[in-house]
């Protein structure tokens, strides 16, 4: 088993289509991508515990005012089994989701491109199954402690090596469209909860019993389905021979874009790089420009426009919470907005990261932040007057963006620091992400709670924080605006690069071939056109699946 995961046992033959490595990229990364959607599963988990009465049992947490109160609730949930979980309480489970990410990402990026990505895969399939097997049995015996461990830990060291899994391989399939293949696969990311969420939302209704939310048993079910769909997209990863190039084309020469480096910089140097820590902070400022807004989108719209939601501009929002049904109408609304600026998020990844390939990197980071900027402003303006299609237009585009960031940065990153070590540098990278998934949130949070506490009225609460926002993007522009080609005195010569190939068990189009005609089990098999087809289509059927149920959530916002 450890061979056939073996990087040498996945280099491809010459008549390998390269078109079969972005479903199976896909694949993982729909099935991880679930992470984003773990938030459909904290009412279920809040009334998981039921009382004589069949009504649920208090809170852990009960009667927590402050922060402190709230974390002594919390450290009492990880172990008790007589009282319920709160939303304070199971949503740690993010912030592990996306540390985890960015450290396990950061940590064996290294070990990646050494190993490959079919063994990477695999291990982030056995991760992510496995943990979510370890949080079914910790839902199932009330043990909060199993699902910080199974899903955020375990599963989160899963999600890093998931996501950089097929980077550095798309690209070096794709030396043409580098933006395309990244985002393809990156938007599978985007859209894993897209799918996931109601499919999981399905599975708890049928299981469901009067004694049972249903939860655990939908989390087996999960594990079995990612199981399938990760362990063939990870098994059908394959790599190029070294110094292979599409049919027909030619390498762009260094001099006519000096951008984009014909050279490789080796992992151990590329931190000492000033483009590094640049792009570092470009990717985090992008993210926390919006993480924390998505994170609130639905109370934002809903405590911006009140009763214009529902057809009632005269009522504030203040009013709303007094009533019953119009807060569910009001909720319904909001949720149609969450799920259309998912839409773009999601495609956002592709369309900005394939866009990227003739605009430039560099150029497209300038758009994200100047175009960014503006609609934060415009944001601000049409909210006064209750504009509510441009206000949803505005944070549509910022969400696309939003997205497109996390799909054109592994490309950047190959243009600057050559395609040999991209995957560990994007790993590494990652931390950004982290760091943004900590920021983001708690600026929009704290500067929200404040002003609420200081009585500055529901629809005028957002504005300073949209400013505050802008700025980070014109941080990122600035940055953005510093990054220059890598110094030479960076780069690896042509015997450490070849030195690294030999490290990495890569082999070179001469040896390949030699395989190939020697007839070793080494090499791999030849691609039928009509293997293409199949692997598309079992992609495409769960993204179709997850595009029609979004819409419909979406079609209630004007509607």
């Amino acid at each position: 088993m450890a061979s056939f995961l073996s990087k040498e046992n996945t280099i491809a033959n010459n008549d390998f289509n390269r078109w079969l490595v972005p479903p199976a990229a896909l694949a993982v990364h729909l099935s991880i991508g679930m992470a984003y959607g773990f938030s459909v599963f904290w009412k279920p988990l809040g009334n998981a515990l039921m009382g004589e009465d069949g009504k649920p049992l208090a809170a852990c947490a009960a009667g927590a005012t402050n922060l402190s109160e709230k974390l002594a609730g919390t450290a009492k949930a990880l172990f008790a089994t007589d009282c319920n979980w709160t939303q304070f309480d199971l949503g740690w489970m993010y912030t592990l989701f996306f540390v985890l990410l960015g450290c396990s990402a950061a940590l064996w990026g290294g070990w990646l491109e050494r190993e490959g990505p079919r063994k990477a895969g695999f291990v982030s399939m056995l991760c992510w199954c496995g943990g979510l097997l370890i949080s079914a049995y910790g839902v199932y015996s009330h043990q909060l402690w199993m699902l910080w461990l199974g899903s955020g830990v375990i599963g989160g060291i899963g999600l890093g090596l998931g996501y950089i899994s097929p980077v550095s391989t798309l690209i070096k399939w794709f030396p043409d469209r580098r933006g395309m293949a990244t985002g393809m696969a990156i938007m599978g990311f985007g859209g894993g909860a897209m799918i996931g969420s109601p499919i999981a939302a399905k599975m708890m209704s049928y299981f469901a019993t009067p004694t049972s939310v249903g939860v655990w048993q939908t989390f087996v079910a999960l594990a079995a389905i990612y199981f399938v769909f990760m362990l063939w997209g990870s098994l059908s990863y394959r790599v190029p021979p070294s110094g292979w190039k599409p049919a027909n084309w030619t390498p762009p020469a260094a001099q006519n874009n000096a951008m984009i480096s014909s050279k490789h910089v080796h992992l151990k140097s590329a931190h000492k790089t000033p483009q590094f820590w640049l792009l570092w902070l470009v990717l985090c400022m992008n993210v926390s420009a919006g993480i924390g807004i998505i994170g609130s989108a639905s109370p934002m719209l809903q405590e911006t426009f009140g009763g214009a939601l529902i057809g009632q501009p005269d009522v504030g929002f203040a009013d709303i919470k007094k009533d019953e049904v119009m807060t569910a109408t009001a909720a319904a609304v909001g949720a149609g907005f969450v799920g259309l600026i998912s839409l773009f998020n999601i495609f956002g990844r592709f369309v900005w990261a394939t866009s990227s390939d003739k605009l430039g990197r560099q150029r497209t980071y300038y758009i994200f932040f100047i175009l960014g900027a503006i609609m934060y402003c415009t944001a601000t303006y049409v909210a006064g007057f209750k504009s509510l299609a441009l206000f949803v237009a505005s944070f549509c585009v910022i969400a696309s963006m939003y997205g497109g960031g996390f799909a054109t940065i592994p490309a950047y990153l190959a243009d600057m620091f050559g395609t040999q070590f991209v995957g560990a540098i994007h790993g590494r990278l990652l931390t950004a992400w982290s760091t943004a998934g900590i920021l983001g949130p708690v600026v929009v949070n704290y500067m929200h709670d404040t002003r609420l506490e200081a009585g500055v009225p529901f629809d005028q609460i957002y504005a300073p924080i949209f400013m505050v926002l802008a700025g980070l993007l014109v941080v990122g522009f600035i940055a953005n605006a510093l990054v220059k080609p890598v110094a030479e005195k960076y780069y690896m010569t042509d015997a450490e690069l070849e030195a690294e190939r030999k490290l990495a068990h890569e082999k070179s189009i001469a040896t390949n071939a030699s395989k190939i005609n020697g007839n070793s089990s080494v090499s791999q098999s030849s691609s039928h056109p009509i293997l293409v087809v199949i692997a598309w289509t079992l992609v495409l059927i769960p993204i179709s699946y997850g595009v029609w149920s979004t819409m419909q959530k979406a079609w209630g916002l004007f509607h």
